[in-house]
């Protein structure tokens, strides 16, 4: 199988062969971080771009260290070191970028469709870093990675969403692509923070984190999105961490084995507690590691000659 496309921007673009040729390759990638030259000349010779508009730890960081690894020539910039500061169009911002012809242009932004709008302005390849509230692709393929390392399988999985819903890319990429893999997603949050419609996405919504946590195999929990949010959602975050939080003690609903994730970053004592957070049952941790084998796994696919030069 070839992989012919372009851009990475969202999940619902990748069918489900190629999102396992994306976990495949991702999971050969793994292995070049246990080297003790954590290096190879895969990627010598291309530039990667690293534009990331929105804070970031995590998912800017293992980018980063995924060119360096496939010993790719990396260059960051944030808004604030752009000339967007000085009122240069984003699309301006990009053209010039482009003029330096970068082979892959990572991408985070505050509105949604930003990686969709540029990806049709220039010729180097698009990676959507997280738009919005839309979508982060990237994190779904290395959840789904994760889960398929620990459980052996995504297909037939109970997998629970818990948490601020409305205002997560993660949620709505997460939904699609395990759906897609063939699990059960069932989400959960205050009824503030689900939105119309979400089921459509492929997942059904629980009435209460008791009945979402019955039996699952993975529990994914997400924070409380302040920054997105206009108005205050729920009353207090005590009441909050009340009634949905994940402690020990809900956490037995569930089943024995199951997975505790988390994309970070992590509000302890809100939506998770510490002792389930850093129980052997989490694989936060993990999904860290993962991020990094994931996205050189992207920016080997998307560089590699198996796609098409016409192609979209």
């Amino acid at each position: 199988m070839q992989f012919n496309k372009k851009h990475i921007l969202d999940i619902e673009s990748l069918d489900p062969e190629e999102i396992s040729m994306i976990l495949d390759t991702a999971e050969g990638m793994k292995e070049i971080s246990r080297r003790p030259v954590k290096k190879v000349p895969t990627l010598r010779g291309k530039t990667i771009v690293l534009f990331f508009q929105e804070p970031s730890t995590r998912t800017k960081l293992s980018f980063d260290t995924a060119a360096k690894r496939l010993s790719a020539d990396s260059i960051s910039i944030s808004k604030a070191s752009s000339s967007i500061v000085k009122g240069e169009t984003l699309i301006d911002t990009v053209r010039n970028l482009e003029a330096m012809n970068p082979d892959i242009i990572v991408l985070r932004h505050s509105s949604s469709g930003a990686p969709h709008l540029i990806s049709k302005r220039v010729k180097s390849s698009v990676i959507n870093a997280g738009d919005g509230i839309h979508a982060h692709p990237s994190q779904a393929l290395l959840d789904m990675m994760s889960v398929r390392e620990k459980k052996g399988k995504i297909r037939d999985l109970k997998i629970s969403i818990i948490g601020d819903i409305a205002h997560s890319r993660v949620a709505r990429s997460d939904i699609t692509g395990f759906s897609k893999m063939g699990a059960n997603i069932f989400v959960c949050a205050p009824q503030t923070m689900i939105p119309m419609g979400i089921e459509n996405l492929g997942c059904t919504v629980s009435p209460n984190i008791e009945a979402c946590l019955d039996e699952a195999d993975i529990v994914m929990m997400l924070r409380i999105q302040k920054e997105r949010q206009g108005n205050t959602l729920f009353p207090t975050e005590r009441e909050y961490a009340l009634r949905f939080g994940l402690d020990k003690t809900r956490m037995a609903l569930a089943k024995k084995d199951v997975t505790i994730m988390h994309p970070g970053p992590m509000n302890r004592g809100v939506e998770i507690s510490s002792d389930v957070a850093d129980c052997s049952n989490s694989m936060i941790l993990e999904q860290v590691t993962n991020g990094v084998a994931l996205r050189m796994a992207l920016f080997y696919l998307l560089s590699g000659g198996s796609r098409h030069a016409d192609s979209n």
